[in-house]
């Protein structure tokens, strides 16, 4: 799956001075992941990697986080990715989502700054959102469920 893989990624570099896709690639294997060189390529892109100039001189593979910021599209495409559904018992609502994407349709739903949403808690492929009062949770549910209605 992408978004897990995607996400180990960004860990990896984070973790480690990876300067080839071929380095990164046997990180991902030796972290579970089936992995080719065109896979790791594409996820560079999406990601939209940079090279940069480490302490030791050498270049590795960063995060550029002015890339990293996000448009609301963008969040609503991860939920439309991840979320299977939602629904709700009095002020919580609990969305499922593919298993290893909570974490990140967690960030999207927080990103989004939604009315209504207290916070949020993600395990791995369940969210649980508290909402503000019982009569919030269902409008939340409701634009949760037309996300994914709108694959």
């Amino acid at each position: 799956m992408r978004y897990p893989r995607q996400n180990k990624i960004l860990e990896l570099i984070s973790v480690h001075n990876v300067e080839t896709q071929e380095e990164l690639a046997k990180l991902l294997i030796d972290s579970g992941f089936k992995v080719t060189q065109a896979t790791v390529s594409r996820d560079i892109k999406e990601l939209k990697l940079i090279k940069v100039l480490g302490q030791d001189g050498r270049y590795k593979y960063a995060s550029n986080k002015a890339a990293d910021a996000p448009t609301s599209e963008r969040y609503l495409n991860l939920i439309r990715d991840m979320v299977l559904f939602a629904s709700s018992s009095e002020n919580i609502v609990v969305i499922k989502t593919l298993n290893g994407c909570a974490n990140a349709a967690c960030e999207a739903i927080d990103s989004l700054h939604l009315e209504g949403v207290l916070g949020t808690i993600a395990g791995d492929n369940t969210i649980f959102v508290v909402a503000t009062s019982s009569e919030k949770a269902p409008g939340l549910v409701k634009f949760i469920n037309e996300q994914i209605k709108s694959r």
